[in-house]
This record gives C-alpha cells, sequence and structure tokens, in this order.
C-alpha cells in the first residue's frame, strides 16, 4: 500500500467529513452572503449522521498526522526517507486541514451570526387588531444557525413585527400583521429552510 497517497487520502477524507458534518448549517449561510434563496439547507437530512461524520473527520485527520509523525521519526532516525516529503505530507498542510476541519465542525455553534437581527424593524401596523403572535413547532433544527435560518426567512415576509425561533424547543413564535401576511405564508417561508412546521398552528402566549 502507498503510504503517501493513504496519508493524503486520510487527510482530505476528514476534512470532506469535517465539512460534512455541519452541511445543514453551511450552505444557508454561503447561500446568504451570494445573495440566493432560501432552499440551500437541502442537506440538513445529513443531520443525524453528524456524530459519525465528526468521528470519521477526527479519526483520518488523526491517521493523517500519525503517518507525519511516523515519517519524521523516520527522518530523525537517519533511516533512508526521500529527500524532499510532499507537500499533503508536511506539517503546514495539515495544521491548515486540522484547523479547517475543526472550524467547519464548530460552524453550527457560531452560524447564527452571519444572519442579520431583524427583529428590531420597524412595521407600521394600521390596526391592533390585526395583530396576531403564532406558535409554530418545527422539525429538524439542531443548533442556534438553524434557528437564526428561519428567523431570516421569516422576516422576508410583509408584515412581520418579530419573531423568535429556538431550537432547543423545537418551535418559532412569530408576531405579524395579519392584513399583511398569513399563517400560511409563515409556514411556507419556514419550510423553504429545509425544516418543517409539524404541529397545527396555535396562538402565541
Amino acid at each position: 500500500m502507498n503510504t503517501e497517497k493513504t496519508s493524503k487520502n486520510a487527510a482530505y477524507t476528514g476534512l470532506f467529513a469535517a465539512v460534512a458534518a455541519s452541511s445543514c448549517c453551511i450552505p444557508p449561510v454561503i447561500a446568504l452572503i451570494a445573495g440566493v434563496g432560501g432552499g440551500a439547507s437541502a442537506l440538513s437530512w445529513m443531520e443525524p449522521f453528524r456524530p459519525y461524520l465528526i468521528g470519521l473527520a477526527v479519526l483520518a485527520i488523526g491517521f493523517a498526522w500519525y503517518s507525519y509523525l511516523k515519517q519524521k521519526n523516520a527522518d530523525d532516525c537517519g533511516c533512508e526517507v526521500d529527500a524532499k516529503p510532499k507537500w499533503f505530507q508536511t506539517k503546514g498542510f495539515l495544521i491548515g486541514i486540522t484547523l479547517f476541519a475543526a472550524v467547519s465542525i464548530s460552524f453550527p455553534y457560531y452560524a447564527h451570526i452571519f444572519y442579520p437581527n431583524n427583529n428590531n424593524k420597524e412595521v407600521a401596523v394600521v390596526s391592533e387588531a390585526n395583530v396576531e403572535t403564532l406558535n409554530f413547532d418545527i422539525e429538524g433544527m439542531t443548533c442556534n444557525g438553524c434557528a437564526a435560518h428561519v428567523e431570516n426567512e421569516v422576516n422576508k415576509l410583509s408584515g412581520i413585527i418579530s419573531v423568535t425561533a429556538s431550537y432547543e424547543n423545537e418551535n418559532a413564535t412569530v408576531t405579524f400583521d395579519k392584513s399583511k401576511t398569513s399563517k400560511e405564508d409563515i409556514v411556507k417561508a419556514i419550510n423553504s429552510t429545509g425544516y418543517k412546521v409539524i404541529n397545527k398552528v396555535k396562538d402565541g402566549q
């Protein structure tokens, strides 16, 4: 077996697994920055596999480091080795891969900072009788990034006064002017993120 090729493949496998582990949150943020629509969380179905992907990333990158250190020990002992290691066997390459993997794996915990806070916007309400607050139970949210994605999509609707989504409570509370938007529009906006409204809408508290 070619040790160099195996080491390189292990590093790339670890990097791919690390990115895939956060695939529910990375594409929506990229879409937000690029100004693309909200259906970018089509990979949210991969979320249940996150622990396994993280494990694969750690094992693969760990093996790449093991290969590097083994090669380094061979250099130190004066054994016959190649005069110059390949670029993917260098310490700098492995440090870069490791840091990028760590940033990717932890991305769901800080993805919400990329979304604008629209809850302070001013909405002209013609009549208080038109103001309604509803709760929506949502399936699939697993981090603050998911909740921020939901809030961002709902806030794009006209007449939204405030929206607060919680992945821990698996819901979103929306206050809106029903003369400008409807609960059906809100459900459609939430579902467009890749997460799903799973209950009949109920009045907010």
